[in-house]
């Protein structure tokens, strides 16, 4: 029989949210705040979670900690959720990790860009080759933020593997992911704006139906109402909610994204929902830049 992976699609097709990570004052993973963070994102409905995202700081964790917060956010999403494990380093620690997620029942997983200075277009194909048909239950989910990359090569590892189902791109041109899709083969996959709100407008129009989140962690409705405009084909509407997170996305993205995750946990230590710790090669605002995070958060109907 032959798996359609069409629920694994559905579930791309939306707000995909991506957790943050919080950490405890004796630096390890705050189980407890973690959970409550979830429960939110889940209370606020949000229905596709990726545990292990950037903005969940995957770099930064142990091999034991991504395992935890796998485990961790399978267990407090149950059936409320679709999980969209985030793997990679390595070939065989990115298939451990997938198959992890596999067992605890996650039914995607999501391969972080190739971290190597040398990546050949070749070589990327063999990367995620190599993962999805490790996991061919499981649907699989390049991230993809190599301008260099051509769809062609997204179209060649489609025909090897079935199992790649979606495309999180986030490759700041539009016109671009406008070209690579069309050359990737267009309705083969799910298309992902994997740089958040900002971009999601002009990548909707484009062929994208989802988007990644970091600022979900702080405002769900605010994600939600401008998925819900894009979907209606509303961009105006769309437009004002990108208006409204405009500062704290460029907040997020200034000096190279240097504080992109510091930021959303600013933000939530503001509203007091965990601490503000972010580890190297992240670093905390400095206290006279805390105040505006704080004001903008405050400001979003909550």
């Amino acid at each position: 029989m032959t798996t359609t992976f069409e629920s694994q699609r559905t579930a791309l097709a939306d707000v995909v949210a991506i957790p943050v990570t919080p950490f405890a004052e004796d630096g390890r993973v705050d189980q407890d705040a973690h959970r409550a963070l979830l429960r939110r994102l889940l209370d606020g409905g949000v229905t596709t979670l990726t545990p292990n995202g950037n903005t969940g700081e995957f770099y930064t964790l142990t091999p034991e900690e991504r395992r935890l917060v796998t485990e961790l956010t399978v267990d407090e999403a149950g059936d409320r959720a679709a999980i969209l494990v985030g793997v990679g380093h390595d070939v065989p620690t990115a298939v451990a990790s997938a198959r992890h997620a596999r067992e605890l029942g996650a039914r995607m997983v999501m391969v972080h860009q190739p971290v190597h200075p040398y990546v050949s277009q070749g070589g990327w194909v063999d990367y995620h080759r190599a993962i999805a048909e490790a996991v061919p239950e499981l649907g699989v989910v390049p991230y993809i933020r190599n301008a260099q990359l051509t769809g062609a090569r997204l179209a060649e590892l489609g025909a090897a593997c079935p199992n790649v189902i979606g495309v999180k791109y986030a490759v700041p041109d539009a016109a671009r992911f406008a070209a690579f899709a069309r050359d990737a083969g267009g309705d083969r996959f799910v298309w992902v704006a994997g740089l958040a709100e900002p971009y999601a407008p002009s990548y909707f129009s484009a062929g994208a139906t989802g988007f990644t989140s970091g600022l979900v962690n702080v405002a769900p409705s605010v994600s939600l109402n401008m998925i819900e405009a894009l979907r209606a084909g509303d961009y105006p509407a769309a437009m004002k909610v990108w208006e409204q997170i405009r500062r704290f996305e460029e907040l997020r993205a200034a000096n190279g994204s240097a504080n992109n995750v510091t930021v959303v946990k600013e933000a939530l230590a503001s509203l007091g929902l965990c601490r503000r710790d972010v580890r190297p090669p992240s670093r905390e605002l400095p206290e006279d830049e805390r105040a505006e995070v704080a004001g903008i958060a405050a400001g979003w109907s909550l």
